[in-house]
């Protein structure tokens, strides 16, 4: 009687591990695909710069989404479309190509992520511009979108 109750122990404990190991997969399966999933809308906001396109561009933040200012957060994505066509957007498209590198996604639980990079602003017969970005992300019914932008 002891051994078969050792034995139903063993086979639970068994259970119980191989449920955690299936789990444990099945989160890191879905991180990686929630790290690829921004990482592609990035490359989308990069290829809506580079095309003019600044809707595209803007596709990537949520209606309330904050930019990093000179004298602190500011809000909504409509301050950073007028923030984007007072700058880079003056002549109605930017001057140079963007592309995004050194990009890391960290996620902070399965429905927002912190993501850091660099961007660099190139051609335009212009010296190369680059700088760091800090970004918050969330899971939104419409996909990831980023709900702050330090850069």
């Amino acid at each position: 009687m002891r051994k078969h109750s050792s034995l139903l122990l063993l086979a639970a404990l068994l259970a119980v591990v191989t449920a955690c190991a299936a789990v444990g997969y099945s989160y890191a399966s879905d991180k990686r695909k929630d790290e690829e999933h921004i990482r592609a809308i990035l490359d989308s906001t990069a290829a809506g710069w580079n095309q003019g396109k600044l809707e595209q561009y803007l596709a990537a933040y949520t209606d309330t989404a904050t930019e990093m200012g000179p004298n602190g957060p500011r809000g909504g994505r409509s301050v950073i479309e007028q923030t984007m066509r007072n700058g880079f957007w003056k002549t109605g498209r930017p001057l140079q190509n963007l592309r995004y590198e050194h990009i890391e996604v960290r996620m902070l639980g399965k429905d927002n992520a912190l993501v850091t990079g660099q961007f660099v602003l190139s051609g335009g017969g212009r010296p190369d511009r680059t700088g760091w970005f800090t970004t918050v992300w969330t899971r939104t019914k419409e996909g990831w979108r980023m709900i702050h932008d330090h850069s």
